[in-house]
């Protein structure tokens, strides 16, 4: 049964999981691990869990995703794997760390394959169904683990709240569409990690959610 390690990074305060099972073999998901410190604390979970990364993805590649992208890829010997619109989103970083004044030690590097929609991401004895949830970014996808009943959401949902619209490539309906078609038909027991604050639920989000409901 895969399992969820939630750690928080960066200025952005964004969640970085780690999926792993009995097999010890993990994913990456949206490292955002921006300094030394930080580098540090994703190596030693990794090493406290004994597991063996197999797999590095971007939900999408807003800045704040994708800090800890070079150094996962150098240090477990990784390709990226991303959805192909959001490649105008990765090739941004740098212009997107001036706007914010973030610091970039090291650019993420270039996908080594595309993520498709509706492919299913397999390792150890895990399955991730790839949900395709544009609107927060244009190649937002979703990772759905449909036996351990979990879902990695990126920026699409959070609790009480939903992914902001206003930057390059967002789109309000269609983020509202993705989160109501693609989300939402999931059971309310569903448990939904976002990219930043605590776990919720398909069912809490459902009937509380102000934007939603």
């Amino acid at each position: 049964m895969a399992n969820v390690v939630r750690l928080t990074f960066n200025p952005f305060e964004e969640n970085t999981y780690i999926i792993y099972d009995e097999t010890k073999e993990c994913v990456l998901i949206d490292p955002g691990c921006c300094n030394a410190t930080e580098r540090m604390e994703l190596e030693r979970c990794i090493e406290e869990y004994d597991l063996k990364p197999v797999r590095l993805l971007n939900t999408h590649c807003h800045i704040d995703h994708v800090l800890g992208n070079a150094f996962s890829a150098k240090r477990y010997q990784l390709p990226l794997e991303i959805h192909e619109r959001e490649i105008p989103i990765l090739n941004s970083l740098l212009q997107t760390a001036l706007y914010f004044g973030v610091s970039v030690e090291e650019a993420s590097p270039m996908p080594g394959r595309f993520i498709e929609v509706e492919e299913v991401i397999t390792f150890g004895q895990t399955r991730l169904e790839v949900l395709f949830t544009p609107g927060h970014s244009p190649g937002s996808i979703s990772f759905y683990c449909r036996e351990a009943r979990f879902i990695i959401a990126g920026d699409v949902l959070f609790q009480g709240s939903i992914g902001r619209t206003d930057l390059p490539g967002g789109d309000y309906d269609v983020l509202i569409n993705s989160i109501k078609t693609q989300l939402l038909t999931l059971d309310d027991a569903v448990k939904v990690y976002p990219g930043h604050g605590p776990a919720t639920t398909i069912g809490g989000e459902r009937s509380r959610n102000p934007f939603l409901v």
